[in-house]
């Protein structure tokens, strides 16, 4: 039976992760996401998502190895998906059954979500540190130089001299918590989408979930209380002015981020969030 729109070399990736499995009796689905092309694929060995390592996501700063190696040190707190190997660019994980979070449920859930934090940040580190500054270089290198402005030039070497905030606690982190990577199961919220992960600050992965949700400042005090009712640090206060280091360099990665997918896809929402975060980060 043909297999329509399938790259060939995720045919070939799955008879070296599954030798004993047809290929032609197995189901093949695009699963849908901003940062590339995945498949869900459905055999008579068992159900699972394979994750392409593109071109244009690895200038993106993305590694499926890395994600790999992630995840393998997750094992153990079972807070995401079981990765089963990495085969001609397709990194394989097993399905994680489930629903998608709901926005509701995860605007509303802070207890639940920093129970999940603080476990993520518990399980061993992965062996590949979070690289900010090195990231930062390489989408600079990939933005529109026709939009670049004199105040955003400064901006970026102010940054680059400046000297990251000190590390608080060095831990595994997710990098992009928000509720369409979050899955609810029988027994828990589990991360997906690790493509980011990396170890480093505490302080930093939680600066990026506030930033990335777009929660207002108020909201740190009940979010830094929450995860330090977890287990995930001892002392409110410190953690609370540690993500505040954190902000701006967030903020900037954000910025970058949405420069280089508008310029890798000319796909309007990324100019219009780039937009907005030039009006906040060079105008004030």
């Amino acid at each position: 039976m043909a297999i329509p729109n399938v790259d060939p070399s995720l045919l070939d990736s799955l008879r070296l992760l599954l030798p004993a499995v047809k290929t032609a009796g197995c189901h093949f689905s695009p699963v849908a996401g901003l940062s590339g092309q995945s498949w869900r694929v459905e055999t008579s060995a068992g159900c699972f998502l394979a994750r392409r390592q593109s071109a244009a996501m690895q200038r993106m700063g993305v590694s499926r190895r890395r994600e790999q190696r992630m995840l393998r040190a997750q094992a153990a707190g079972e807070t995401g998906p079981q990765p089963l190997g990495y085969h001609l660019g397709w990194l394989w994980l097993r399905w994680l059954p489930g629903a998608p979070l709901e926005a509701s449920a995860f605007a509303a859930g802070l207890e639940p979500l920093a129970a999940l934090l603080a476990r993520v940040h518990r399980q061993p580190r992965g062996g590949t540190p979070l690289a900010l500054k090195a990231q930062l270089v390489r989408q600079w290198q990939q933005i529109d130089r026709r939009r670049l402005t004199p105040r955003w030039l400064r901006w970026h070497r102010a940054l680059m001299r400046a000297p990251l905030p000190p590390t608080l606690k060095c831990a595994p982190l997710h990098m992009d918590i928000h509720a369409s990577n979050l899955i609810a199961t029988p027994s828990g919220w589990r991360l997906i989408d690790w493509e980011y992960a990396a170890d480093g600050d505490i302080a930093c992965e939680l600066a990026a979930l506030v930033r990335g949700n777009g929660w207002p400042e108020t909201c740190l005090p009940a979010l830094v209380d929450a995860y330090c009712a977890q287990g995930g640090y001892g002392d409110a206060r410190r953690l609370a002015a540690a993500i505040g280091r954190w902000l701006p360099w967030i903020d900037y990665l954000m910025l970058m981020w949405y420069e280089v997918r508008w310029q890798q896809s000319g796909e309007a929402p990324f100019r219009a969030a780039a937009d907005a975060l030039h009006a906040h980060l060079l105008n004030r």
